[in-house]
Formats: C-alpha cells, structure tokens, sequence
C-alpha cells in the first residue's frame, strides 16, 4: 500500500536512506544520517507542502519511500521539481520502486508542475529502465559529478514533462 508519512516510518525510512548511503552510488553522499536529521528532513517536506509516500506491507513496514522538492533554489525553476525514489535492498525488483514513482507523478500532475527530474548514477539501469519505461527522457550527462568508493561516478538526468500551470506566473 502507498501513502504519505507519518512519523512512525522515519525508521524505516532511515534504514532504507542509510543502506543507500553505505552500500550503494544511488546517494553521493558518505556518512549514514542520524534520526534527527530524518526529523529535520521530514518537517522541512512537510513545511513546503511536498509530499513524502511510503508502500508499505501488511505488518506496516517501510519498504520503499519517495518523494520530490525543488530542482533549483532560484524563482524560475518553481514548475520544476526533482524526485528520490529508494526501495529496501529486499524488496527491489517486485514494482514497488514504479508504483510510488507513479504515485509522484500524478501528486506533480495536480500540483501543477510542468517538469520533473530525475537525477540517476548512469551505472543504475534499473533506475534509468524504470525512468524510461513512465515516459522519461534522457536529458544529459555530467561527468565526474561525483566521487565515491574510490571511483569517478558519472550522473545522468531524465525530465519527464507534465502539464504544467494553465497560467503560469512570474511572481
């Protein structure tokens, strides 16, 4: 089952973020977080009013969260959104990674975003299959983006376009 949040899953969703972190070149980043800075995370995304998903088992534990936030911090990017998408190392390949991307989607469709971004390891094709598969389009490549288990990792990017506001504003 997919839905938003609570409180209750910021464990499993920092054991999911961690392993990532720890395991794997989805995450350019090196030390695991702690609670705290789940919190953080979680209220800022709850303050801006972007959306957090988890899919849940029938027991209620985390096995995949998702969610989306700005692409870039300056005004004109504001139809603009990057999403995350992480599945428990148990349960990858079983769908749960494309039902909650689907779910962001259409959160973005309503909201009225006009384009959303995925920012992928160009060594993760099942990341980039499943981009592929809902109708992204590969947008580019940074090169040596970053650097990570003592290797250069390379970052691709995908856009996905949606509708965007009927009137969109400069304000």
């Amino acid at each position: 089952m997919i839905r938003f949040a609570e409180y209750d899953d910021l464990q499993g969703i920092i054991e999911i973020y961690n392993d990532a972190i720890l395991n794997t070149t989805s995450i350019y980043t090196y030390k695991a977080h702690r609670i705290e800075d789940q919190i953080v995370w979680y209220e800022t995304k709850l303050r801006d009013e972007y959306p957090v998903l988890v899919y849940v088992d029938d027991d209620h534990q985390v096995q995949g969260f998702a969610s989306f936030g700005p692409f870039r911090a300056y005004p004109a990017y504001k139809y603009t959104i990057e999403h995350s998408i992480y599945v428990h190392k148990d349960h990858r390949r079983k769908n749960i990674g494309t039902r909650l991307l689907q779910a962001l989607m259409q959160i973005a469709e309503e909201q009225g975003y006009a384009t959303m971004v995925g920012a992928i390891d160009a060594a993760n094709e099942g990341s980039r299959f499943l981009h592929e598969q809902l109708g992204f389009t590969y947008a580019g490549t940074i090169n040596k983006a970053g650097y990570k288990f003592g290797r250069w990792l390379d970052l691709v990017f995908y856009q996905y376009q949606l509708r965007g506001p009927e009137t969109p504003t400069e304000e």
